[in-house]
C-alpha cells in the first residue's frame, strides 16, 4: 500500500535504464494504478549515461505505443534534467519508483536546496536499498511542487477487477469494441482485435504479457474470495 498523497496534477515514475535493470512488470502495475485513478503519468528513465541506446529505443517504443510521455535523464551527469523541470513546471507532481533508481539523486538535482540521502544498489539481489521512508513535499519553484514517496518493490491496486483491467491499458482502447465477443478477455478468444493489434505491432508484447499476468492474478483472487 502506498503512502497517501492528494491534490496532485500528475505523477512521474522513475526507473533506471540500468543498475538495476527496469522491472517492466512493476512499471506496468504502477501505470495501471495511475490509470485507474485517472492520473496523468510521465515515465522517466534515469541513469541514461550508463544505458544502451538500442535498449533505450526499445523502452521508448513500448511506452510511446501506449501513449505515455517518456524521457531519459541522468541525475548524476545533469543530463536531461531540464526536460524533467519543464514537465514539472507549474504543477504538483508525485515522484515514485523502486529503490536504487536514482529518484533521490534526481530530486537533489532539481531542488538544489535540499540534500536527501541516496542509496546504493545491492550487488547480491540487484535491487535498491530504501532511503526515502515517508512522503514529503518539496518546492522546486514558486508554483512547482513534488511529493517524494518511499521506494517500492511490489504494488497492489485496491478495487481493481479483471473486467476493469483492460481500461487501464490505453493502447487497448481503440480496439476494444472490435472484438468478436462482448466481454472478450483478450486471451484465448478467437477474432480478438487486441491480439490482432499485438500481431501488427500496435501493442508491445511486454505490455500484453503483463496484462495477461495481471488478469490471471485478479481472476485467481476472485476465485479465492468465493
Amino acid at each position: 500500500m502506498r503512502p497517501a498523497v492528494s491534490n496532485i496534477d500528475q505523477a512521474m515514475i522513475v526507473f533506471a535504464v540500468k543498475q538495476p535493470d527496469p522491472n517492466l512488470n512493476l512499471l506496468d502495475r504502477f501505470l495501471v494504478m495511475m490509470e485507474y485513478q485517472n492520473i496523468e503519468t510521465i515515465i522517466c528513465f534515469n541513469k541514461k549515461d550508463i544505458g544502451n541506446e538500442e535498449y533505450m529505443d526499445y523502452l521508448k517504443n513500448i511506452y510511446n505505443l501506449a501513449g505515455y510521455k517518456v524521457i531519459f535523464a541522468s541525475a548524476t551527469e545533469d543530463e536531461g534534467v531540464h526536460k524533467v523541470k519543464e514537465l514539472l513546471k507549474g504543477k504538483t507532481t508525485v515522484f515514485a519508483g523502486p529503490s536504487g533508481v536514482g529518484k533521490s539523486s534526481m530530486l537533489n538535482t532539481l531542488t538544489k536546496d535540499y540534500t536527501m540521502e541516496t542509496g546504493s544498489v545491492s550487488e547480491k539481489i540487484g535491487r535498491g536499498r530504501h532511503t526515502t521512508r515517508h512522503s514529503e513535499m518539496f518546492e522546486i519553484d514558486k508554483d512547482t511542487f513534488v511529493f517524494d514517496t518511499p521506494g517500492f518493490s511490489s504494488l497492489f491496486v485496491p478495487g481493481m477487477t479483471k473486467e476493469k483491467l483492460e481500461d487501464c491499458f490505453p493502447e487497448f482502447g481503440e480496439h476494444l469494441n472490435n472484438c468478436r465477443f462482448v466481454g472478450c478477455a483478450h486471451n484465448n478468444e478467437p477474432d480478438c482485435a487486441v491480439k490482432d493489434a499485438l500481431e501488427e505491432n500496435k501493442i508491445a508484447q511486454s505490455r500484453y504479457d503483463n496484462y495477461i499476468l495481471m488478469y490471471n492474478e485478479l481472476k485467481e483472487m476472485e476465485k479465492q474470495r468465493y
